[in-house]
């Protein structure tokens, strides 16, 4: 481990003070099972469909699904997005403020109950919006195929045995995740 932190980028997360939790979990839902340009062009035309491209759970729901199709989404990611609208509007998704009072585990669970966002992504969420120390993407298969290169193992550990090895970095397996991810840049 200490080799694969001498020659990585330094670890460099930090908690994005700007993003709603709303805009970030939008953009996860558009983003999902899809490659990153064509991703970023369905959600730029998503986007381009509210006034100065800032999105609002009210329009959101407003907005008629075939409008949605035409920028490019599926009618399960629509069904996705309107639902994080509705659950952002009745406070199920909680506000930036209070994300900041709650554990990653109270988060986890607020933020799966909405339609088309699971465990990997709100762990995402965690990790890159909200710089949490100590998030541990045991399922990420980055972290598992980084972890099996660091240590030089054929077989990809499961996210059971990931989570046991996990423990001798915490509180901070958001390093030691992201240092797995870094294994892979080369």
């Amino acid at each position: 481990m200490a080799e694969l932190i001498a020659r990585s980028r330094r670890y460099d997360l930090t908690p994005s003070v700007s993003v709603r939790p709303f805009d970030a979990l939008a953009e996860s839902i558009a983003y999902q099972q899809l490659s990153g340009k064509a991703a970023a062009t369905i959600w730029g035309r998503v986007r381009a469909l509210y006034p100065k491209k800032r999105l609002d759970p009210e329009l959101v729901l407003d907005t008629p699904d075939d409008k949605l199709r035409t920028a490019g989404l599926s009618r399960s990611k629509i069904a996705a997005f309107k639902d994080l609208a509705a659950k952002t509007l009745d406070g199920t998704v909680p506000t930036r403020r209070a994300l900041a009072t709650m554990s990653d585990d109270e988060i986890v669970a607020r933020l799966t109950a909405v339609r088309g966002i699971g465990r990997w992504t709100v762990e995402m969420f965690l990790l890159f919006d909200l710089g949490r120390p100590d998030v541990w993407p045991v399922d990420d298969y980055g972290v598992r195929k980084g972890f099996a290169k660091t240590f030089g193992r054929r077989k990809l550990p499961t996210p059971k045995q990931l989570m046991k090895f996990g423990e001798k970095w915490r509180p901070y397996r958001s390093v030691a995740a992201w240092y797995f991810w870094r294994a892979l840049d080369k």
